[in-house]
């Protein structure tokens, strides 16, 4: 190579490094200035609901974090598939984020043709909360523990029903998850809502429910329902007196409701570590914490990491428990 050519390459690949440079100097003082302006989380369900309740008690003190508006868009329609798609489309610009549920790791083993993919077309921010579900009996049912109800449910196979807010949703598949576990076949009711579920159960038109932690207090302190066990991993402190299903009798079972937020794919990883810091700050303080037990949820601080690795688990686990049941929908 001449000296000439040698300085002519030299000079283009120094512009090269030069742009580079700026570029990623442009790219850091951007993030350094997030956010600039409102930021904004989409809700795939109506509000009032527990992920619209999560969501604002978890988005208003981050408001105050960052000095700038966080509004809560709901986009509800088809069982959270709507607000999902709008998310994913959503530019990976820092300033749009999206408040799954457990409904979005369902979807994919009901609905595998969905027109997005919760794994790829998301970045994990963080888990926010978990919903206990509660297992509960009527009264008339003699067991008082989970081991009694699974000889009782063996014993008379035809004679227990489970109530649920709908086919498909967390209380259905964690009696199916149960069944699945413990070998009974208590026959599914699917009720369109947790309040006619409950009200059922009350009745004793059916004796079985796999209960939202907030539905089922009110009657388990009345008297009207018994509690035997909850489905978290670890007690909750909803229900401290209470042992886990898995704990009673069936080991590694673990069902219960919950939400976390993702942001679009290709959202920058410093933007996401620092929502989810500052997101973790907020489930962490006493004052967000209680209200968010108020409303049925128990805060669940986490990494980015842990809730890839929890989505993962959830997808696999639901998509076992749908094929075993051999669960449909219509579409």
């Amino acid at each position: 190579m001449s000296n000439q050519a040698f300085f002519r390459a030299l000079s283009v690949a120094l512009m090269a490094v030069s742009l580079a440079t700026s570029g990623f100097a442009a790219f850091a003082q951007t993030q350094a200035k997030w956010p600039e302006h409102a930021v904004t989380f989409i809700v795939p369900f109506p509000p009032g609901g527990p992920v619209d309740t999560t969501a604002r008690l978890t988005a208003q003190p981050l408001s105050q974090f960052w000095s700038v508006a966080t509004p809560i868009e709901n986009k509800a329609g088809a069982g959270g598939i709507v607000g999902a798609l709008a998310a994913a489309k959503a530019a990976p610009d820092g300033y749009s984020f999206f408040f799954a549920a457990i409904h979005h790791a369902i979807l994919p083993n009901l609905k595998p043709n969905l027109s997005y993919d919760i794994q790829k077309d998301f970045v994990p921010v963080g888990l926010t909360a978990r919903f206990p579900i509660v297992l509960v009996v009527h009264p008339s049912v003699p067991a008082k523990t989970v081991a009694e109800l699974i000889g009782y449910a063996k014993a008379n196979p035809t004679k227990l029903s489970y109530s649920s807010s709908g086919t498909g949703g967390g209380t259905h598949l964690a009696g199916e998850l149960f069944n699945s576990m413990a070998g009974t076949s208590i026959q599914h009711i699917p009720y369109k809502g947790s309040a006619p579920a409950m009200q059922d159960l009350v009745g004793g038109q059916v004796q079985v429910m796999f209960a939202d932690a907030i539905s089922a207090l009110p009657f388990i302190k009345s008297g009207k329902v018994r509690a035997l066990a909850v489905g978290n991993a670890a007690p909750s402190a909803f229900f401290p007196e209470l042992p886990t299903i898995a704990a009673s009798g069936l080991p590694g079972y673990e069902g219960y409701s919950w939400t976390g937020v993702f942001a679009p794919a290709g959202t920058a990883p410093a933007i996401v570590q620092r929502v989810n810091a500052d997101m973790n700050k907020v489930l962490s303080d006493p004052k967000t914490a209680q209200a968010l037990m108020a409303a049925g949820a128990e805060p669940a601080p986490g990494t980015p990491e842990e809730f890839r690795t929890f989505l993962a688990h959830e997808i696999k686990k639901w998509g076992e428990t749908i094929r075993n049941a051999n669960i449909k929908v219509d579409d």
